[in-house]
């Protein structure tokens, strides 16, 4: 029998957006000796940073952030690149003595770093063509609608526009006759690649869009339509994926005269309501998450502490 190998330590501060995880995560890195690594899937983009809610230089200067404007937004990003950098950074964050502390919503990209990537079937690559060649042609929304048919609880978790997810979710049930729900669920059993703390803020809903509704309005009071304007007078597509997220996109159609200001600002608040919602319901169903009231964070505090000994008393002993 194989000698149980000792796994390094990492915590991760979870929860939807404009749940307040930067503030809060600000407040634990500095109590814990942390250092802050990016965990959401648009803030590794330059130049997306209102739109984003990312935390700005004056609140990254004060301790070390990685993974924060890595990449341009033409430049593709997934959740294998995401656990590949994650990983380096963590090693390094641990040589020095620090803690290792990833904060974001983006529910796939933990999953990723915590347990790998879904082991999937191959997909016939003329399957793939035709959906991608479909995807442009008819819209996510047509084939969201086709999904439905083939996998109704599935599609129900995705939102019509999500094109990458949808396409995947499509292509995986045509081509085995099966979700992808069901090689999500056999994955979710494999054993994982840190020690690790999964904490997640959790909120009220009603509050909770009462923040969503305010950030929205506060992103255009900082500039959001003029750092739109920005991206494309770089050169960067509207059609690119980063540009096509919650915000983006309809301040982008808003730009090309096909939503009015008011219409794209009510548009991008219900989409990110709901965004909030999913990954909510995301965060609690998984079972290694712990959920903490934002008005009661300072748990955050013990639980790390808890983990911390724990894991000096069990390196102590191995």
């Amino acid at each position: 029998m194989e000698p149980e190998v000792e796994l390094p330590g990492v915590v991760l501060l979870s929860g939807p957006t404009a749940v307040g995880k930067s503030a809060v995560a600000l407040e634990v890195a500095r109590a814990c000796k942390a250092e802050i690594i990016n965990g959401d899937s648009l803030q590794v983009y330059r130049y997306l940073d209102i739109g984003t809610a990312k935390p700005d230089l004056a609140e990254r200067n004060l301790l070390p952030h990685h993974l924060f404007d890595i990449l341009d937004p033409d430049q593709s990003f997934n959740a294998t690149d995401f656990q590949a950098r994650a990983d380096v950074v963590i090693a390094d964050i641990r040589s020095r003595g620090r803690l290792p502390l990833v904060v974001g919503g983006t529910g796939l990209y933990l999953r990723a770093l915590l347990f790998g990537l879904c082991q999937m079937p191959e997909i016939d690559l003329r399957l793939r063509a035709e959906l991608e060649e479909r995807l442009t042609l008819e819209g996510s929304e047509a084939l969201h609608a086709e999904l439905a048919r083939y996998d109704a609880p599935l599609a129900a978790r995705l939102a019509p526009r999500d094109r990458t997810r949808v396409l995947r979710a499509l292509e995986t049930v045509l081509a085995t006759g099966q979700s992808l729900a069901f090689f999500q669920e056999r994955h979710r059993f494999l054993k994982p690649r840190y020690r690790f703390l999964h904490l997640y803020l959790d909120l009220e809903r009603e509050k909770l869009y009462q923040r969503i509704n305010q950030r929205v309005e506060t992103m255009l009071a900082q500039g959001f339509v003029d750092e739109v304007k920005g991206l494309l007078e770089k050169g960067f597509s509207a059609e690119l994926k980063p540009l096509q997220s919650i915000g983006y996109r309809q301040i982008n159609e808003y730009l090309a005269g096909s939503l009015s200001l008011e219409r794209a600002v009510s548009e991008t608040k219900q989409a990110t309501r709901r965004y909030a919602k999913r990954q909510l319901t995301w965060f609690r169903n998984d079972p290694h998450a712990v959920g903490i009231a934002v008005s009661d964070w300072k748990k955050i505090l013990l639980r790390i502490d808890e983990f911390t000994i724990k894991q000096t008393v069990e390196s102590a002993s191995v």
